[in-house]
């Protein structure tokens, strides 16, 4: 972006829900105690800003940018004001954040498929970065381990980024 001084041919999508995904894990983290979840997703969470930031400085639609992200944010802040002030049994607060992660780490990965139609019309996939793609293979692959290794469901089902 900063090169081209231009964000054409790059999606905004992932970069609002790997945010989102980061900060949900996040709260996810501070809930269970875990240190790991906690710092990983912690600076997940201000490289992916930065990106937004960086996307919204170089777009000429920011308003739909930050239409797009305030929306997303309120449906993450909706989310922590019901976990965090209507369930008060921590295990299933715990239980239904990691749920609650889950969707949003679904939503992530099917972002980069929000141009499905532009790919298949031009028979291109320049609009999908395939070193990003290989990334989220090895990233995926790590977090299932260590959920695996934790026992944990959420963490081993959904893989955090």
């Amino acid at each position: 972006m900063q090169r081209t001084r231009s964000v054409d041919n790059i999606q905004f999508l992932p970069f609002l829900t790997t945010d989102v995904n980061n900060l949900s894990w996040l709260s996810y983290g501070v809930l269970k105690g875990d240190g790991t979840l906690i710092i990983v997703n912690s600076v997940g969470a201000v490289l992916q800003t930065l990106y937004i930031l960086a996307y919204l400085h170089y777009s000429p639609q920011k308003h739909g940018v930050l239409l797009q992200t305030a929306t997303l944010l309120a449906v993450l802040l909706l989310g922590y004001g019901y976990f965090w002030l209507l369930v008060p049994d921590l295990e299933a607060r715990l239980q239904q954040l990691g749920l609650f992660c889950s969707v949003f780490t679904i939503s992530m990965y099917l972002s980069p498929l929000a141009d499905l139609a532009k790919i298949v019309q031009t028979k291109s996939t320049q609009r999908l970065s395939f070193s990003l793609t290989i990334a989220t293979l090895f990233c995926s692959a790590s977090w299932s381990i260590y959920g695996f290794r934790l026992r944990d469901p959420y963490i081993t089902e959904s893989s955090p980024a």
